[in-house]
């Protein structure tokens, strides 16, 4: 019966140890049936181990890419990638101008006060699902999402 019990701690301090990545202030602009919307939040990461965004999904659009906004020699350039590393303990903001999703082939029009539901999957394997608010002026932080 002890060993059953420590068995059973050992397993509650370990699923402690992998905390979930989390999302506050998730949020997209108003776009048009067709179009290209571009999604917007900060994301968490509570672990003590690293870990990245590697795919986001959503139901709205025929496909969701992981773009980088930059600056360079007075040109703005935009590159699609493959991930965004998420140090233990830290956290990463998509907003204008630097990351961001970008919702391509919208499969219906959204309006100001509609959700763009998503899933983000991790290097770590989780998966957690999102509703980007669309606003035309970006939500304060602390609406979490996980």
């Amino acid at each position: 019966m002890k060993l059953a019990l420590a068995a059973l701690a050992a397993l509650s301090i370990a699923s402690a140890a992998h905390a979930a990545p989390k999302v506050e202030a998730a949020w997209t602009r108003p776009a048009a049936l067709g179009q290209t919307g571009a999604g917007f939040m900060t994301l968490k990461n509570p672990d003590a181990k690293p870990n990245a965004l590697v795919a986001v999904e959503s139901p709205l659009a025929r496909t969701v890419q992981i773009h980088q906004s930059s600056m360079s020699g007075g040109m703005a350039s935009m590159k699609q990638v493959a991930r965004v590393e998420l140090p233990p303990g830290g956290g990463v903001t998509f907003a204008p101008g630097g990351y961001h999703l970008m919702l391509i082939g919208l499969t219906k029009a959204v309006k100001a006060g509609d959700t763009v539901p998503a899933t983000l999957t991790f290097a770590s394997g989780a998966k957690l699902k999102v509703s980007f608010v669309a606003t035309l002026t970006p939500p304060a932080a602390g609406h979490d999402h996980h």
